[in-house]
């Protein structure tokens, strides 16, 4: 392995997660699978949107661990709930839906000297990081991490900073476990900060710009907070530790951004290859091909792990994903499903890591290219039927009117996060309350123009689901038979 130019150690992505889980067995810890994406018997939860979710029964004290030590690397999905990131995947450059989060765990066993000793080993001994481009900081009142900080590593004293409960203090909600912590990041250079043209600005750590980034968060679990917000000493002391793969494998890839790393340029590389297109001229393009990788990677761990497109839930999440690709597909110049052909492409990168999306290839495959098929109509329909309204609109307009939005959802089945998407871009509104209005009106004439002889489905939920499920085409005057798919509905 080459030294980078800041004289880390250069490694890919791949490399680093094996290296990472290495590193905490050689020290006593039992190396776990992934949980799956859709959290078990939790119901607060959508997705696994980090990679505490697995043990918060053991934080809760109502299971016991597997192990005393635990290193693993969870798929995570943010899309849903506070954390949501999706209007911002794709148009800058560290965001994602689907990531890798880097963990080990303590329960009841070492606490925060290992970890701390620990974490500043592998990344300044193993991976080599300069230890002047890295930063500690720790809770306001945590002298024990102040202390061990300069006892048990290197680092120099006035890169040890102490920041409030915003920054260094997590709580599992506003009741039970929660405790400091302590996170680590690096200087990246005056070149990184993206907020320059903002005055007043100063670029620091946790100064809100891309200069500083933290790497890893070491979270110590030794207190449980009760319902009058009272904390209190838990007997057992715990250790929970997060680091994002994809923001590391970029820092010691020494690229600029995380889709230049080979953790997703693999997908981009296969969306030039269907698309004859290249990356990294800036502007709409870039941004689509960031989008195809994201999202192609996110819909297939989303389907490996039994999540089917559908109009509600998690489904629905699938499905927004998918379309959300298919249209910046369409900035590619690509009209024909393509993908399952991204799709493949993270199978094949990462099912040694996660053998579950090799198990389920041609369930992905055929999943993803059936719905691909079936939106391609209502994506031509719509978008031509937007560009229109759009045009209408004039010059002086800012915001598309509430019932224009909603004729492209009721007659086109063009879906209303979809115009909010593209018109974003354009810097353009959609005006929500009016469609909500348009939408309850339709629904209110409905009802009252119904036949109480006649079927009690709600021909509005029947537009709905039609256009979600891909919209409805004529077969032929001359058809006798053809096949259909039914539309299940909600009374």
């Amino acid at each position: 392995m080459a030294a980078s130019a800041k004289g880390a150690v250069v490694m890919l992505g791949a490399e680093l997660r094996a290296g990472f889980l290495d590193f905490f067995r050689q020290r006593g810890h039992e190396i776990v699978a992934s949980a799956p994406i859709v959290p078990r018997d939790d119901p607060t939860l959508m997705f696994t949107n980090a990679g505490m979710v697995r043990f918060k029964d053991v934080f809760l004290g109502l299971a016991e661990p597997v192990h005393p030590r635990v290193a693993d690397s969870q798929k995570c999905l943010r899309i849903s709930g506070k954390h949501n990131d999706l209007e911002e995947v794709g148009r800058d450059t560290y965001h994602h839906t689907l990531f890798e989060m880097l963990g080990n765990w303590s329960f009841g066993d070492y606490y925060k000297a290992e970890a701390i000793e620990w974490a500043w080993e592998l990344l300044t001994g193993v991976w080599e990081m300069p230890k002047s481009d890295l930063y500690a900081t720790v809770y306001t009142t945590d002298e024990e991490a102040a202390g061990l900080w300069t006892r048990v590593t290197d680092i120099e004293a006035s890169r040890v900073l102490v920041f409030d409960e915003k920054d260094n203090f997590w709580e599992m909600g506003e009741t039970g476990p929660c405790g400091p912590c302590s996170e680590i990041h690096i200087d990246r250079g005056p070149g990184a900060c993206d907020m320059k043209k903002v005055k007043g600005h100063r670029c620091a750590v946790n100064g809100g710009c891309a200069r500083f980034i933290e790497i890893w968060n070491l979270v110590f679990i030794q207190y449980t907070r009760d319902g009058e917000g009272v904390l209190h000493e838990l007997p057992a002391k715990h250790v929970d530790t997060g680091m994002g793969l994809e923001r590391v494998a970029a820092i010691l890839e020494g690229v600029d951004n995380n889709y230049d790393g080979s953790l997703l340029r693999g997908a981009i590389a296969r969306a030039e290859e269907i698309s004859g297109r290249a990356y990294g001229g800036g502007g709409e393009e870039d941004v689509a091909f960031r989008v195809l990788a994201d999202h192609g990677r996110a819909v297939a761990f989303m389907i490996a792990d039994g999540i089917d497109p559908a109009n509600e839930g998690r489904g629905y999440v699938l499905r927004r994903l998918l379309r959300r690709a298919a249209r910046h597909g369409k900035g590619l110049g690509l009209d024909e499903p393509f993908l399952f052909k991204v799709c493949e492409s993270v199978i094949e990168s990462m099912s040694a890591a996660y053998p579950e999306l090799g198990r389920e290839h041609d369930r992905i495959v055929a999943t993803v290219r059936g719905e691909e098929e079936r939106f391609s109509e209502t994506l031509d329909r719509g978008l031509l039927k937007l560009d229109e309204a759009v045009a209408a609109l004039g010059r002086k307009k800012t915001s598309l009117p509430g019932d224009v939005a909603f004729r492209l959802y009721d007659t086109y089945g063009f879906p209303l996060d979809m115009t909010e998407d593209i018109l974003r871009s354009r810097g353009i509104g959609v005006d929500r309350e009016g469609f909500d209005r348009a939408l309850a009106e339709q629904r209110e004439l409905a009802r009252a123009s119904r036949d109480p002889r006649e079927s009690a489905v709600d021909p509005v939920l029947l537009i709905r689901a039609v256009g979600e499920a891909g919209g409805s085409s004529f077969a032929g005057a001359d058809v006798d038979e053809a096949e259909s798919r039914g539309v299940a509905l909600a009374a």
